[in-house]
């Protein structure tokens, strides 16, 4: 499903309100986890007492890959996370950005599942957007153009930005950032190739 006409504009313009709002530019790591804490958002894992036995052994030992997180909404308003805490410190970041994107954008929600591939519960729409303002988040593409200047590899970007290698990877792709930087420096070729025969 495409997203909606400019929304991708307007993902850019929450990022930077957002990375402002936490003292940080477009091309530092992100804490998920800090901008729950700013937006009063607590973020509980399936460790936590209050949650069934029963069912933290199911999600954390026998079908971990089915449970990432859930955005619980509270009386009268507000929100709790509640994430899988044996998933992958990299996994559990891009869980709490999702989450998060659903926040920030407002959208209406009842209980959210999300898995490997995003939210199982919600409008499609709802769920694309929230992915694509959550990978904003996460990797800005004014971030994404700069490291594609600076020549970096997929993996340099995941580390980075402490993110998984597919989200690297397609940050990289949907921003068009390696596309952006080569046409720069063919063009700045041509020019400086121009300028050479021409002094000569």
């Amino acid at each position: 499903m495409a997203l909606r006409r400019g929304f991708r504009k307007e993902a850019r313009e929450i990022t930077r309100e957002v990375r402002a709002e936490l003292g940080i530019d477009a091309f530092a790591a992100m804490d998920p986890y800090a901008l729950a804490k700013l937006y009063g958002i607590e973020v509980v894992d399936l460790s936590n007492p209050c949650l069934p036995a029963e069912s933290v052994r199911h999600f954390t030992e026998e079908r971990p890959h089915v449970f990432s997180g859930a955005l619980v909404p509270l009386q009268p308003s507000g929100a709790l996370i509640i994430e899988n805490h044996v998933h992958h410190p990299v996994r559990r970041r891009s869980t709490i950005a999702h989450e998060m994107a659903h926040v920030l954008l407002e959208h209406p929600f009842g209980l959210t599942l999300t898995d490997e591939n995003g939210c199982r519960a919600g409008v499609a729409e709802i769920e694309e957007e929230a992915a694509e303002l959550s990978g904003e988040l996460l990797i800005p593409s004014d971030a994404a153009r700069a490291a594609a200047f600076k020549g970096w590899s997929d993996r340099s970007v995941a580390g980075y930005f402490r993110v998984s290698l597919p989200m690297a990877r397609w940050r990289m792709n949907v921003t068009g950032a390696r596309k952006i930087a080569a046409r720069s420096w063919h063009r700045w070729a041509r020019e400086h190739a121009v300028s050479a025969l021409t002094a000569g």
